[in-house]
């Protein structure tokens, strides 16, 4: 059994009606009373999501699963082609799983696949993905002077993010994928 503390996104927790894989969590420290972790977990069979709330100490069954890099291929419906890099295995993910880091997807990409009984259960991106910017408008003098530093620019993969003014067309760049954020300029090898 695991504690609270442990509980972390892509992992699978054994609930009293079935096998849960943690979609978001958050630990809450209130100034006043105990600290609890709120969670929101999709039902491995059904795909329903539900919300749960765990006091701090309490013991949940934390169920063991393998996590192995894989490289993003593509969309196939509504499902998620990927390669086991050593095996050069295949497997599909839904969409359902993959949730909304699918924006983040391109080809090539390496994320780590949660696998349990032989069935892809999570998917974790890396924390900063690399992309070359399609679209961004070029900067208009006085912008900075009106407090407006970011605008909008296209992704190569269809993702739209704020970034600095100074950001052009052709440039690649990093994004964060916990927050969806402009990172920092790609830096040129």
């Amino acid at each position: 059994m695991a504690q609270t503390s442990d509980i972390r996104k892509g992992v699978v927790i054994r609930q009293p009606n079935g096998l849960f894989v943690v979609v978001d969590f958050q630990h809450v420290n209130p100034g006043k009373g105990a600290a609890f972790t709120r969670t929101r977990m999709k039902d491995l069979g059904s795909g329903k999501v539900i919300e749960v709330t765990y006091k701090s100490g309490e013991t949940v069954d934390i169920v063991s699963v393998q996590f192995q890099t894989m490289q993003y291929l593509y969309k196939s419906g509504e499902n998620y082609a990927f390669m086991n890099m050593s095996s050069y295995e295949q497997i599909e993910m839904n969409g359902d799983l993959v949730g909304d880091d699918a924006k983040y997807l391109k080809e090539g990409l390496e994320v780590i696949i949660g696998i349990y009984e032989d069935r892809p259960v999570s998917i974790q991106l890396p924390k900063k993905v690399q992309y070359k910017v399609v679209e961004a408008p070029p900067a208009v003098k006085g912008d900075s002077a009106s407090g407006n530093v970011t605008k909008e620019i296209v992704l190569d993969n269809g993702l739209h993010v704020q970034a600095p003014i100074f950001i052009k067309d052709g440039e690649e760049i990093l994004v964060n994928t916990e927050t969806g954020e402009y990172s920092a300029r790609a830096s040129k090898d």
